[in-house]
């Protein structure tokens, strides 16, 4: 009786509770979570349950609790500019690791893990702003500065060190926060800020190092013209050389050619000297001999033919302008005489 009693009155709830089950629903981007009060139908606690986005669900009152979570792609930005989450100032202030204080922009993106947003209810937290302020700004305060903190200060200057730490942020974040639900998307830096004093002195030295590398662009610009200069003296010179070189081998040639022709012309010379000294030799022979006298006596009266001399005596103290027709003397005396030998 006790038992029939206890599922009468309960029918009895349920019949009476029907009128005011309430409906719930979850946006385009939000998942749904739900939590059992009571177990009657279902084990007490949050069902590990994904309600889907865009949908909507009927539950009894009072024995059922309600959450949603955005799922879409959320920033936690914490910037010296009041244009980050808060209207103050909310950038990670630490030191670096020689000891400058530094303040840093970062910006945490990060996202709603749907198939396990029942873990933030049961052990993080209840809403979305609750999740951020509460447990990811917390957390993402604290792990960067560590990790940031690792570079030197002229490191920050760097934008590919700032990367790599920041890549290194976003493991160590994620390793944190998966166990959560909370899968962190990326890790970004903007502005740096030194103290003030120290920033003028970095920027003083930054204008000093531009002045040293513009200098050493300068000697080195300088350094290149002058060897590009020595290269096109060099190969001036190298064509005087490669000239002088030519000319010297044309005038080689030339001279061996004109060598070999006084040598070949010389050699004729000589040649012909030998056959006429042969000539004269045997003609001198031939004028030792008996009718060499003859032949000259000939040859010269030959010579003297048709040749008029005229002889101009000198006698009596003075010039006898009496003439002798010594062409016609000759030539009857020398003729006669031949004749009269050969006779």
């Amino acid at each position: 009786m006790k038992h029939l009693a206890l599922i009468l009155a309960i029918g009895t709830l349920f019949i009476c509770v029907q009128g005011c089950i309430v409906p719930h629903s979850t946006g385009e981007t939000e998942v749904g979570v739900r939590t059992n009060k009571i177990g009657l139908w279902d084990k007490k606690g949050v069902d590990d349950k994904v309600y889907a986005p865009g949908s909507t669900y009927f539950f009894m009152p009072f024995i059922t609790d309600w959450h949603t979570f955005d799922t879409k792609l959320q920033n936690l930005e914490m910037t010296f500019d009041v244009e980050g989450d808060r209207n103050t100032r909310d950038d990670l202030l630490f030191k670096t690791v020689d000891g400058n204080d530094i303040g840093l922009d970062v910006i945490i993106a990060y996202r709603i893990d749907p198939q396990q947003a029942y873990k933030i209810v049961q052990f993080v937290a209840t809403d979305n702003i609750r999740l951020k302020e509460k447990i990811i700004r917390t957390i993402a305060r604290s792990k960067p500065r560590d990790i940031f903190g690792e570079l030197k200060t002229e490191e920050f200057y760097v934008a590919d060190s700032r990367e790599a730490q920041a890549r290194k942020a976003k493991e160590v974040l994620q390793e944190i926060f998966k166990p959560m639900g909370i899968i962190i998307e990326k890790v970004l830096t903007k502005d740096y800020r030194f103290n003030p004093a120290y920033q003028k002195a970095i920027e003083d030295k930054k204008v000093a190092d531009q002045r040293v590398e513009k200098n050493k662009s300068a000697q080195h610009a300088t350094m290149e013209e002058y060897l590009r200069k020595l290269e096109e003296a060099k190969g001036e010179v190298n064509k005087m050389v490669a000239k002088v070189d030519g000319d010297y081998l044309k005038t080689t040639i030339e001279a061996d050619a004109y060598f070999e022709k006084q040598k070949l012309l010389a050699e004729a010379i000589r040649t012909e000297g030998i056959a006429e000294a042969k000539g004269i030799t045997e003609m001198n022979k031939a004028m030792a001999s008996r009718g060499g006298e003859a032949l000259i006596k000939l040859q010269i009266a030959e010579a003297l033919q048709g040749k008029k001399i005229i002889l101009l005596p000198v006698s009596e103290g003075g010039m006898n302008l009496k003439t002798t027709d010594i062409n016609q003397l000759i030539n009857t005396m020398g003729v006669k005489s031949l004749s009269t030998k050969e006779k």
